[in-house]
């Protein structure tokens, strides 16, 4: 049996060689880290995450991501189990120890006898010789492969900014000018440090955040659009007064425990690591210059003395054009032996990016071992997901997507009712699981 080579270390990457292990074929896994590094990653593990510690909500009947999450476990994702090890308070979200997280996943490829670690850098499109390939390079792709597939697929890759959001040390919080609370107390009830804002403060911050001085872009990032669901915080502050409180500022199912009232404005803030001593702002991702992201952070009621383990920053992501370029089982076109997953093929979100590199894992698996594997139900995320990046989207105007019930088919005519139209979202999820079980067929018991 031939060996199938994965390109890139990161969500999709890891989770492709994990599917074609666990499916008995072998895999060459290269990554270029720590040979050549990238300006967003600190480390040289795989999977490593390099934003938010968040995989978002993990309610798998009311949310699309959430049920992204639950097919993911019942197709045995190594990402959605190293994410529920090390599994930290968020309320009704996934959020991870980043650190605990990419050590589980690396350990769990290193101990696999299918899978052998190269850590080198790949410059150019791999040679037919190499046979089936896929590339799950992510947004951060080399320069020199960017070209490489630019010039095979005779088609600009586009790209946009994505944004890190900013790191504080727990210890440094004034704890008598916060509380803790969930929006809406799901979850425990006090997952998040809130930092309450009147309207005062709020509209000085929000004024002080338009004047502020940002880092510059390179020549070559100017024309770059940003992706509209990681907007910098200076940008949504731009599209109006209220858009912050709106956005990442919303007090929306807050109550401050020392006025008994909804405050005009909160600034959230999650544990980032298992030992809760590092909490990141949640939704301030910035290019504000380091010097003005101390200053302005820490007018923040309860932040006035913090101390930053990480700064805001911002860095230009890749992807291609998928739905021109790649067909059902994510085959490039023009070069069939190549399959993209992850980021670059224009999902956007931890979890998406790994779903596609299980679904790129398992369409290669299946192809070295002589079967027919037909996609996943267009009514499962999974499968939702797939046929949006490739076909689904107008590849005109194509741009990263993340997962949502908008993606799916309708349910049948007359399955919402005005008595249940509350339930639309469980419906579509249990119609899912049940298609990814049909789908599945004798394996979903391992699986389970």
């Amino acid at each position: 049996m031939r060996t199938v080579h994965v390109i890139g270390g990161g969500l999709a990457g890891s989770e492709a060689a994990w599917q074609l292990a666990r499916a008995g074929v072998p895999a060459v896994l290269h990554e270029m880290r720590p040979l050549r590094a990238t300006d967003a990653h600190k480390t040289s593990r795989l999977a490593e995450l390099v934003c938010s510690n968040s995989f978002r909500s993990d309610d798998k009947e009311n949310n699309a991501v959430g049920l992204l999450h639950e097919e993911m476990r019942r197709c045995g994702s190594l990402i959605l189990r190293a994410g529920d090890a090390h599994r930290l308070p968020a309320g009704g979200a996934l959020a991870v120890d980043r650190e605990g997280f990419a050590a589980a996943v690396e350990a769990a490829l290193e101990a696999e006898p299918l899978i052998a670690i190269r850590r080198e850098e790949i410059t150019a499109l791999p040679p037919p010789s190499w046979g089936s390939t896929i590339i799950a390079t992510g947004p951060l792709t080399a320069p020199s492969l960017t070209q490489a597939i630019a010039a095979t697929t005779g088609v600009e890759a586009l790209a946009f900014f994505d944004a890190i959001a900013p790191i504080v040390h727990a210890a440094s919080i004034d704890r008598d000018k916060v509380w803790r609370q969930s929006r809406y107390d799901k979850g425990d009830g006090a997952d998040y440090i809130n930092c309450a804002l009147d309207r005062e403060q709020y509209e000085a911050f929000v004024a002080a955040l338009l004047a502020a001085d940002r880092a510059q872009f390179h020549d070559w990032e100017k024309t770059t659009p940003y992706f509209d669901g990681c907007l910098p915080i200076e940008v949504m502050a731009e599209r109006g007064p209220d858009t912050l409180r709106w956005g990442p500022m919303k007090p929306v199912g807050l109550r401050d425990p020392r006025s008994a009232r909804r405050p005009y404005a909160v600034v959230q803030l999650r544990q980032d690591n298992a030992l809760g001593t590092l909490y990141n702002i949640v939704g301030f991702q910035t290019k504000l210059r380091h010097g003005e992201q101390l200053r302005l952070f820490r007018t923040i009621p309860g932040l006035e003395c913090a101390e930053f383990a990480r700064l805001g920053g911002l860095h230009r992501n890749t992807f291609i054009n998928s739905p021109k370029l790649l067909d059902g089982a994510l085959r490039l076109k023009a070069l069939p032996h190549l399959r993209f997953a992850g980021q670059i093929t224009g999902v956007e979100g931890y979890v998406e990016s790994a779903a596609i590199g299980l679904l790129a894992g398992r369409f290669a698996a299946a192809e070295a071992l002589g079967q027919d594997l037909a996609p996943p139900p267009d009514a499962t995320a999974l499968g939702a997901l797939l046929g949006h990046i490739t076909g689904g989207a107008d590849a005109r105007s194509f741009q990263p997507m993340n997962i949502n019930f908008g993606l799916f088919p309708p349910l049948p005519e007359g399955a919402v009712t005005r008595a249940n139209r509350g339930e639309k979202k469980p419906l579509m999820a249990r119609r899912a699981l049940a298609e990814l079980a049909r789908w599945l067929g004798p394996d979903r018991a391992a699986a389970e």
